[in-house]
């Protein structure tokens, strides 16, 4: 979800404008490329996280675009067991340097939203709990 459009930039034969959207995706492929990212979050309301694929990257990223600046919020799902504050100063520094290397854009802030924990089959603690008394 963008909140504001990237501003045009001249140049010597035109302008060059990138959509929020790029940005989005750009941040979605960072986030979800550092271990320990389950997926992405579907939104910020309802309480509700989802794993969404890639053609949905963009749908756990929120984007603030000035004229050289952006600031970027990203809503994740965590593999259990890992270290999440290691795993946000990762997705931190990925966003950052992945949107400032392909945009030219200086990223002010990024902002990680722990939305949820995935649990592989038979990780649960619940689980293994209940089959030990099961028994």
């Amino acid at each position: 979800m963008s909140i504001m459009a990237a501003d045009y930039e001249k140049t010597d034969i035109g302008t060059i404008q990138i959509a929020p959207e790029v940005i989005e995706v750009i941040a979605g492929l960072a986030t979800i490329e550092i271990e320990g990212v389950a997926g992405m979050s579907g939104g910020l309301g309802g309480g509700i996280a989802e794993l969404l694929g890639r053609k949905n990257l963009s749908k756990g990223v929120k984007v603030e675009v000035g004229h050289r600046e952006a600031a970027v919020d990203v809503s994740i799902i965590v593999e259990y067991g890992n270290p999440i504050p290691d795993i946000a100063a990762e997705i931190q520094r990925n966003v950052k340097k992945s949107i400032e290397m392909m945009t030219g854009l200086i990223v002010v802030e990024v902002n990680v939203h722990i939305h949820d924990v995935y649990f592989k089959s038979g990780e649960r603690p619940e689980e293994e709990d209940a089959a030990l008394r099961v028994k």
